[in-house]
């Protein structure tokens, strides 16, 4: 893949990125998640196994990795993917703050993530994400920014992140909900010296949440990098999905995948991809083969067909957080 710069702030990416949610705990959302670690939840298993994926993803050409402190010991693994690999010094890293992981290595944790978007959770994230990651972490982000948390209007943290940015990291922010639109719009009036604070933008967009398109765009113009997160709807949109309320829209991706001769999950990654605004798209495979069947993303073309044909297939913003909130941790 050819690298591309993120927005303006000097990181080169590749145009599909992994994101780590999948890989550094036992448990997550994305449908048939328990099958792709084999029920095997052993830690040193899993690193073993997020090793493998992320040695494929590069050798694939993936040059942008992203985690959080929230993903289990996705910082953990990274870190010592990075050390037994220290040729490989081209990569960028991106993490976020805000949440913590509180599940205790449990499937059927009550909790599984505790968010607060304080001083003090950011000043302890930040150690702790340097204390794994050091000089190899370019990109901080909020995680899951919120108009609810208030973090956007938090002087004591956006003066934190200035600190933060002066020493040399790009700072961002992700977003997640039907007001992703809202926070963007928010995001983008905070200034540091005439520039803007937030060099990055993380949020869901794909062909069935499509609300945040226009916030992501102006973001994009005005300079911002756009990455984006769950552009398969967590399994939703691929061949695992078994709803029956969604077997008309399945039908519909697998007819267009056979006749654009490729599957359904590269399908709809390709269909972000094709945004101009869009910087990088981040597949959340825990597999090296699916990671492999998204990257095919990169070669599908689509066509006028495809758009006419999927112009209205998006879900309303409430109804698509709705469906989301309701899948099985697994």
């Amino acid at each position: 893949m050819e690298l591309r710069e993120l927005g303006q702030s000097g990181l080169k990416v590749s145009p599909i990125g992994l994101g780590l949610a999948a890989l550094g705990r036992p448990g997550y959302i994305n449908l048939g998640h328990a099958d792709d670690l084999e029920h095997e939840y052993d830690a040193s298993a899993m690193q073993d196994h997020a090793a493998e994926v992320l040695q494929t993803a590069y050798e694939a050409g993936f040059r942008y990795f992203d985690a959080a402190r929230s993903y289990g010991k996705a910082e953990q693994f990274l870190s010592h993917w990075i050390a037994d690999h220290p040729e490989q010094n081209d990569i960028t890293i991106g993490s976020k703050w805000g949440y913590e992981y509180t599940a205790d290595w449990k499937i059927d944790a009550e909790v599984h993530e505790q968010k607060q978007h304080s001083l003090e959770r950011l000043n302890q994230q930040w150690g702790e994400s340097q204390a794994l990651l050091s000089h190899h972490l370019n990109l901080y982000q909020i995680h899951s920014a919120t108009l609810e948390s208030g973090v956007l209007q938090n002087e004591e943290v956006l003066n934190r992140l200035r600190e933060l940015k002066e020493s040399g990291v790009a700072i961002g922010l992700s977003v997640s909900g039907p007001e992703q639109s809202q926070v963007i719009e928010q995001a983008i009036t905070i200034q540091q010296d005439g520039r803007l604070l937030f060099d990055t933008v993380q949020a869901t967009w794909n062909l069935l949440e499509r609300s945040a398109g226009p916030a992501l765009e102006e973001a994009h113009r005005q300079g911002m990098g756009v990455i984006i997160k769950e552009s398969l709807a967590n399994g939703r949109l691929t061949n695992r999905n078994r709803s029956t309320d969604f077997a008309a829209q399945l039908d519909l991706l697998q007819t267009h995948a056979q006749r654009l001769e490729t599957t359904v999950d590269a399908l709809s990654i390709a269909y972000v991809l094709h945004q101009p605004w869009v910087d990088v798209v981040l597949s959340g495979a825990a597999t090296s083969e699916h990671l492999l069947s998204n990257l095919a993303a990169t070669k599908v073309r689509l066509d006028e067909e495809f758009e006419t044909a999927f112009r209205a297939f998006h879900e309303d913003a409430e109804r698509y957080w709705k469906t989301r909130s309701q899948l099985n941790w697994n």
